[in-house]
């Protein structure tokens, strides 16, 4: 509780200080300054993620929360500096864009993982009552106050982790007031906390008990009920739906993805996790912003994907902890297709947000090289939350949101040692974390 009272106090006194000082951190010696970006690069896709581009040897100044300079330390300016970094044999890039969480949710879900262990699937855990309903009956007994301080504790461990912009999903409500709640626990975190975040309207995330045996009831509870009230209080910057065998369909998707528009919520859709149902093509035809998950993908799918806007993004250390197939990405970048990476951080899938281990995963066992890992963690993951225009790279003008190591031989070693804390200091919106 102390280290958290500091972290708070800290941030407020620089906010106040900030309003009236110009603050300039000047970082220099950089070894090299990754994902140097053009301002009109949003995404990259197939080819193209294999390069990172960087300095070596390299300086950057942010001023107040945004990036002013960079360039070759031959080339770095005489400028008065309130904070001054030496990055002797560090590497510092963009902090990491977390485009998928769960971040919000009550208690936890630790006996799941022990029937998981004693050989129960996702499908057998929610058929007794597990999963999703499970997270929801714990969040509906759960006060808003207490939601929010479990909730920020996982908030301020991303952050010094190195994630500089998160999307929090609802869905863990599944009624009108539950639904809310989420949302509003969501937005006081954005109000609270230097880092941006994008809210995910997700009440489409299971059937409740009482609407098991009546769909439309609770389509139209959604559609009718919670969508109003929350674009009445602007709680939401998206829609989502968990599209799946047993869950959602696709015509039950594309009649949520099409009410939310209406409301103005952008679909970022779940699909594809564990069967292949051409949700996909829905979500492209209703111009979704991502599709994820997509452990199971066929080649139609990979084909509709094919420049369209939609950003696919894949989720590794879901595949990691409850043994599913990965998502194919070699099989998507060597096609041409983007691809984002994101935590998918929740109680019962992924109980880890750490972006660190995804970048590391998805070299180790989806083969993404570093640079390609890199870009899906940064700029792709930018482009999925719809702000790839002020994060995700090193540009002039985006926000000064960065990751710096500790000395290290190279990049490389920041996946390749995936156990360690390689982070020596993490920047979000000019403030060190």
């Amino acid at each position: 509780m102390i280290i958290l009272y500091k972290f708070i106090n800290n941030y407020f006194l620089k906010s106040n200080f900030t309003q009236n000082h110009f603050m300039r951190t000047v970082i220099t010696n950089i070894k090299e300054l990754l994902q140097i970006r053009d301002i009109s690069i949003l995404k990259v896709s197939g080819d193209e993620m294999a390069v990172l581009p960087s300095i070596k040897n390299a300086f950057l100044i942010l001023e107040d929360d945004c990036i002013a300079d960079f360039g070759s330390m031959e080339n770095c300016p005489i400028a008065t500096a309130d904070i001054s970094i030496d990055a002797t044999g560090k590497v510092v890039l963009p902090a990491w864009c977390d485009s998928h969480t769960h971040i919000v949710y009550a208690g936890n879900r630790v006996l799941e993982f022990v029937d998981r262990i004693n050989g129960l699937s996702y499908e057998e855990i929610a058929i007794r009552g597990g999963g999703i309903i499970n997270s929801a009956k714990k969040l509906n007994e759960t006060s808003e106050e207490q939601l929010y301080q479990e909730s920020k504790v996982r908030l301020e461990e991303v952050m010094q982790q190195g994630t500089g912009a998160v999307e929090i999903k609802s869905g863990y409500g599944l009624s009108v007031e539950g639904e809310l709640k989420m949302l509003r626990v969501i937005k006081r975190l954005s109000q609270n906390y230097p880092i941006k975040i994008k809210a995910t309207f997700l009440g489409a995330h299971a059937f409740p008990t009482e609407y098991k045996d009546n769909h439309s009831g609770y389509i139209d509870l959604i559609i009718n009920e919670m969508l109003p009230k929350i674009a009445s209080e602007n709680l939401a910057d998206f829609i989502d739906v968990f599209c799946e065998t047993g869950y959602f369909s696709v015509s039950e998707t594309e009649q949520i993805m099409e009410a939310g528009k209406k409301q103005g919520l952008i679909a970022k859709i779940h699909v594809n996790q564990f069967n292949a149902i051409n949700g996909i093509a829905a979500c492209v035809k209703h111009k979704a912003l991502s599709v994820d998950h997509l452990e199971i993908l066929t080649d139609e799918d990979i084909v509709v994907l094919k420049n369209s806007y939609t950003m696919p993004v894949a989720l590794p250390s879901c595949s990691y902890f409850i043994s599913i197939p990965y998502t194919p990405a070699r099989k998507m970048i060597d096609a041409g297709l983007p691809l984002a990476l994101a935590t998918d951080f929740n109680p019962g899938t992924t109980p880890s947000g750490n972006m660190n281990f995804v970048v590391a995963t998805a070299c180790i066992k989806m083969k993404m090289t570093p640079e390609e890992a890199i870009n899906a963690a940064t700029i792709n993951g930018a482009y999925a939350m719809g702000i790839s225009e002020t994060h995700g790279s090193i540009t002039i003008g985006k926000k000064a949101n960065i990751i710096i190591s500790k000395p290290v031989a190279s990049f490389y070693q920041l996946p390749y040692a995936f156990g360690s804390n390689l982070i020596d200091e993490v920047i979000i919106e000019g403030k060190r974390i």
